[in-house]
């Protein structure tokens, strides 16, 4: 191994520890704050600024592009998904507003699961259809009461870059409601932290906020969640995976 790669291997490791360090440095405060903080609207305030305050110290602020394109009335927010750090990197973006929908497991672990309860978060079992029902009954209800909704309709994501195919999700849920779709492109994330890869790397971190898809201007679910595939994918500079696969995504019916 040259000394050039030595000196590369050695950044990148000195840089990961420090990352995690700082992550505590900031999550710890956190959560002892939104264990006592009374109401949502200030928790969701808190962990906002928590997370922009962790990519502030590892020197990686989230640039955002587009966010004139976002609405002030309640919507539907998507993204792709490369990375553990794309929900911090959408929490330190968005206004506190939004409400996150996330997999079910991510209730049962140490410290982001309570944090995410605190905030509000979503948890969904997507094996499990009755589960998935009253789930979008509660965000149609909190859509009627201003809040948005956040989600990565992939459902997953690997070390393989491309855009897998969506998951129904929340479509459904957007399209008899008439909420409008936004798509959003995380750029950078992967190569920051890839999966099985526990030690982020430098590097920038960007979103850009694409054009609003109306329901009004689809047909069905199934064509909101195609319409606002393609418009990810025009953005997004990463193979679209789904082609790859017969059918490009499973009926849009319920969360």
């Amino acid at each position: 191994m040259s000394i050039t790669a030595i000196l590369r291997a050695a950044k990148r490791i000195t840089y990961g520890i420090y990352a995690w360090i700082a992550l505590i440095a900031v999550v710890v405060p956190a959560v002892v704050v939104l264990a006592v903080m009374p109401t949502r609207r200030w928790r969701r305030f808190v962990t906002h600024w928590a997370a922009k305050i962790y990519f502030a110290l590892i020197a990686s602020p989230v640039g955002i592009q587009g966010a004139r394109l976002l609405p002030d009335a309640p919507c539907v927010l998507i993204a792709n998904h490369a990375s553990y750090l794309d929900g911090m990197i959408l929490t330190a973006a968005l206004p506190p507003r939004f409400t996150f929908l996330i997999k079910q497991e991510m209730a049962s672990l140490p410290f982001a699961g309570y944090l995410l309860k605190r905030i509000g978060s979503e948890f969904v079992n997507r094996e499990d259809g009755r589960h998935r029902h009253r789930v979008a009954r509660r965000l149609l209800k909190a859509a009627q009461s201003g809040d948005s909704l956040a989600f990565f309709p992939e459902g997953t994501f690997d070390e393989a870059p491309g855009l897998k195919r969506f998951q129904a999700g929340a479509f459904g849920a957007a399209w008899r409601a008439r909420l409008p779709v936004v798509p959003v492109v995380i750029s950078g994330s992967r190569a920051k932290m890839p999966a099985d890869v526990w030690l982020p790397a430098p590097g920038p971190i960007s979103i850009r906020v694409c054009e609003p898809v109306e329901p009004a201007t689809q047909d069905s679910a199934a064509e909101l969640l195609s319409a606002s595939r393609r418009r990810l994918l025009e953005w997004l500079e990463e193979p679209d995976l789904a082609r790859t696969s017969v059918g490009s995504s499973p009926p849009a019916d319920d969360p």
